[in-house]
């Protein structure tokens, strides 16, 4: 299948009770059996079933079912968040004493978390941007896991997926890969050696910017050796899918960070429009680009423009496409706000993978709590502004972007 009709049919089938050709939204909390031994083989996964929806509903599991078929998965997690995902991504096999690497351009978030996790005793060693050189001259005895976003947010670094899990996998260390910028429509990260891919699926899989959501998709490919990752002895004997069975058993499970049904829901009717979506808004962020490298006074940082360092990979491993995000410079941050809030049709909210064009002055909002040199590394300025590019009519936009520059 193509990339649209996988979308619509791989693993995916109609609801044999009724015909439903939605999985519908199981909003319940729990499930009853004829007998408590039903139960008990249920509840202790011994039979196919579901029991209570913090760790299983029908929604949900269709969701990640539908999920792990796009990534090319042996199976997935879907979180309450993509924060939540990333967490628990990490902590399922990550201890106190342990270090991970990670790029400098990460969300603001996900900075914050690793601070976070440091106060656990798990130190994070961050590379400017993540490459086969960059991983290798960190890498110490005590790391236990590369994590990164394929296409930063905001830097817009892209990462060289087979030449950084080579590295990885030369010192027996999985790659974890955050492609909530990338989407399954321009790249399958698993397919170039990533080994566990997350997404905030409140995002580009959603689409329309009404459910707060995350999932984990496992490629069953890394061996846990239990002697180095703590915790996976007793799950030895579920072979490629310890990672995932660990995660479902314990940290994700007692956590509770599982997924509502009535979001799944409304994920699942999101990812079958993603194609279209994605091809619009790659379309329109690419000749919005161009506009505005045209402009005098303002600087455009876009993957997929000649000229950009990641041009050749953005070629390479997208096809072409460089996403749907891009990051403007204004000259000073006073400009930068006259210049958003002379804005008509673009939304200044902090959220991207809308239909709609959003814009963010990201110094001082989401990365309000970095420091300056955080800042700076993951590529935010006092003047940069980052847009989320929608499927408006591009016409439309370029119009709306020149009045606001010319009026500020």
């Amino acid at each position: 299948m193509k990339f649209n009709t996988s979308l619509l049919h791989n693993g995916f089938e109609s609801e044999r009770s009724t015909g439903s050709t939605l999985t519908p939204i199981y909003q319940v909390s729990a499930f009853s059996y004829e007998s408590a031994e039903k139960l008990e083989q249920v509840f202790n996964n011994r039979a196919p079933g579901f029991a209570y929806s913090r760790i299983g509903n029908p929604t949900v599991d269709s969701f990640e079912k539908r999920m792990a078929a796009m990534e090319g998965g042996i199976g997935a997690v879907a979180c309450s968040s993509g924060m939540a995902a990333v967490t628990m991504a990490l902590l399922n096999i990550l201890s106190s004493g342990d270090e991970v690497i990670a790029g400098s351009g990460l969300f603001g978030g996900t900075i914050d978390l690793f601070g976070d996790l440091k106060k656990f005793g798990i130190k994070a060693r961050f590379a400017e941007s993540v490459t086969a050189e960059s991983v290798e001259a960190l890498i110490t005895e005590r790391t236990k896991a590369v994590f990164t976003e394929l296409i930063g947010n905001p830097k817009l670094d892209v990462v060289d997926l087979r030449r950084v899990a080579d590295v990885c996998h030369s010192h027996g260390i999985p790659l974890i890969i955050d492609s909530t910028t990338a989407t399954p429509y321009l790249i399958n990260p698993l397919k170039y050696g990533t080994d566990i891919v997350v997404h905030s699926t409140s995002k580009y899989i959603n689409g329309g910017g009404n459910s707060i959501s995350g999932v984990i998709i496992d490629s069953g490919s890394f061996r846990f050796d239990p002697e180095r990752y703590e915790g996976f002895e007793e799950y030895k004997r579920f072979g490629k899918y310890a990672y995932i069975a660990k995660l479902r058993n314990g940290l994700w499970r007692n956590v509770g960070a599982c997924l509502s049904p009535m979001n799944a829901y409304m994920n699942s009717v999101g990812l079958e429009t993603l194609g279209l979506r994605m091809e619009r808004i790659c379309d329109n962020a690419l000749r919005l680009a161009e506009f505005l490298d045209s402009v005098d006074g303002v600087e455009v940082n876009y993957p997929a423009l000649p000229g950009n360092p990641y041009y050749e990979l953005v070629q390479e491993q997208f096809g072409g496409r460089g996403g749907a995000i891009l990051t403007l410079r204004a000259g000073s941050k006073e400009r930068a706000y006259r210049l958003v809030n002379n804005l008509k049709y673009a939304l200044i909210a902090t959220n991207i993978g809308d239909i709609r064009t959003l814009v963010i002055h990201a110094a001082s909002t989401i990365y309000t709590h970095s420091s300056e040199q955080q800042r700076i590394s993951a590529g935010v300025y006092d003047d940069t502004i980052r847009i989320s590019v929608g499927i408006e009519d591009i016409d439309d936009l370029i119009d709306d972007f020149r009045q606001a520059i010319e009026n500020s």
